[in-house]
């Protein structure tokens, strides 16, 4: 079986604009105060580089590598934690910045896992979200997009790693043979 991407769901001037309005947003919330953007590895990477040129508040960055899916479409609810935190955030404000939030085990996990460590505070920014997926009580605090139930590539978001250079948001599709 091979995939390809397909419809163009979310254009590159969609993205842009839309990464635009959250900075400003999430900037205004935390105006005065200075916030650490964890970038969850791998999809997150563009949508965070394009995301924190727009923030005016003093933005540090981590990394954090977690893996559910494989090189499968599903996620398989098992978490595991592959590229930890190389900052103390302790006391501080912590923004998680994630690609695309699905069934959201992945990211209460996260939530979770991050809390333990006392921060001053934990809130979400998603690019894409499907609330239909939901089997936690999850909810993100900053979204860019909602989108429907389908297998999303582009922007960052990968299929068995391809797909994270193109500009826009597409579908996966099965090519017929």
């Amino acid at each position: 079986m091979s995939y390809a991407s397909g419809e163009v769901l979310i254009t590159e001037e969609e993205l842009q604009n839309r990464v635009r309005e959250l900075g400003e947003q999430i900037s205004h919330d935390y105006e005065g105060e200075r916030i650490i953007a964890i970038c969850v590895l791998k999809g997150a990477v563009v949508f965070m580089s394009d995301l924190i040129r727009t923030l005016t508040v003093d933005t540090m960055i981590d990394f954090m590598a977690v893996s559910s899916y494989g090189a499968s479409t599903k996620s398989t609810g098992v978490v595991r934690i592959l590229k930890d935190l190389d900052s103390n955030i302790e006391g501080e404000n912590v923004l998680i910045v994630e690609d695309i939030i699905d069934s959201g085990l992945t990211l209460k996990y996260l939530k979770d896992y991050l809390k333990a460590r006392k921060p001053k505070s934990v809130r979400i920014c998603t690019l894409l979200d499907k609330p239909e997926r939901r089997s936690t009580d999850i909810v993100p605090d900053y979204i860019g997009f909602s989108v429907e139930n389908r297998f999303i590539v582009g922007y960052g978001l990968d299929y068995n790693q391809l797909y994270r250079n193109l500009p826009y948001i597409s579908c996966l599709e099965e090519v017929k043979a």
